[in-house]
């Protein structure tokens, strides 16, 4: 699949906002200490990837309510669903100068809600490319991980599911995907409220 820059500018995939808020202390905290014996960008890249992967439970596995949409809160609060964890991911990246875009997938709900739901995730430009990323975290039946040789993610989409892969790469995050984590009040009634599609 060719993935499609929302914008040229690839300083946009750099930039900090209120939800890629890489500019935060809390970020820059977090990325610094990543950094600390890291050979090179790549070895950073994946650290930081492993460290939202591993470090900061998804709030659906771990049945935490709380919603977080902000990279900074998803840092200090240790939660987020896909998106959250997605923008974290971003925002720690983007505060080593690594490109980072946000990106999605329409997949089946797995909650037995029946339809579908948008799932996050990023992509890093390396070498001139760019490489999806899922740190959504694992668990029995996902085995996502950081690679740069081939996608590693948590799902492949299924097409006879109608599910897909949105080929965009976007410097923000999507419009419906931010207006459904600020208008939750809490993760039960976000599960209602996720997008189906973008």
């Amino acid at each position: 699949m060719e993935l499609i820059q929302n914008t040229l500018d690839l300083s946009a995939y750099l930039a900090a906002d209120e939800v890629v808020d890489h500019e935060h202390p809390m970020v820059r905290e977090t990325a610094a200490r990543l950094a600390e014996g890291v050979a090179d960008s790549y070895a950073y890249a994946r650290s930081a990837y492993e460290f939202v992967r591993d470090g900061i439970p998804h709030s659906q596995d771990a049945g935490d309510p709380r919603v977080t949409w902000r990279a900074s809160d998803v840092l200090r609060l240790r939660t987020g669903i896909c998106y959250a964890k997605a923008h974290a991911l971003a925002a720690l990246l983007r505060a080593e100068d690594i490109p980072t875009a946000l990106c999605y997938q329409r997949l089946t709900r797995d909650d037995d809600g029946g339809g579908h739901v948008v799932h996050g995730l990023v992509a890093v430009r390396f070498d001139g490319a760019w490489h999806r990323q899922d740190p959504r975290g694992n668990k029995p039946g996902v085995d996502a991980r950081f690679s740069l040789a081939g996608e590693r993610l948590a799902f492949v989409p299924d097409p006879k599911f109608n599910e897909l892969d949105y080929p965009v790469l976007y410097a923000e995050p999507h419009p419906a995907v931010l207006a459904a984590l600020k208008a939750a009040p809490d993760r039960p009634r976000l599960w209602k409220t996720l997008p189906a599609a973008l």
